[in-house]
């Protein structure tokens, strides 16, 4: 393993736990006001961000390449790091709806999956 690519990694997995930690956190909370639900909302945004960079520099410091979220999904799913690719992959189509639009209904709805199915997988 090249040393340079496992110290990014671990940094990377650094990061992410921290992030991870918030967002368990404020997650496991009530949440009613529409700005606790743009927080969490944030929260998995920048948690879901973190988790594939950290899949992807893992697996390339593996020797494996992979160039996007969804490469670096399925490659993880594959070598057996990650389990439920399908709800991985649902989590990323999320993540990327919730950067392009706001939707008050849609956002309590993301908050109740991400409390139920997301963290979970980024666990």
């Amino acid at each position: 393993m090249d040393e340079m690519k496992e110290i990014r990694w671990k940094q990377r997995f650094e990061n992410f736990e921290k992030s991870f930690k918030l967002l368990e956190k404020y997650a496991s909370m009530s949440i009613s006001t529409e700005l606790e639900r743009a927080g969490i909302i944030q929260f998995f945004e920048t948690t879901f961000e973190l988790a594939w960079k950290l899949l992807k520099d893992y697996l390339e410091a593996e020797g494996l390449v992979a160039k996007s979220p969804r490469e670096s999904i399925k490659q993880a799913f594959q070598a057996e790091i990650i389990e439920d690719g399908h709800l991985w992959m649902e989590a990323l189509s999320k993540r990327s709806l919730t950067t392009h639009t706001y939707d008050q209904e849609l956002a309590e709805k993301l908050v109740v999956e991400i409390q139920e199915q997301f963290l979970p997988i980024l666990k």
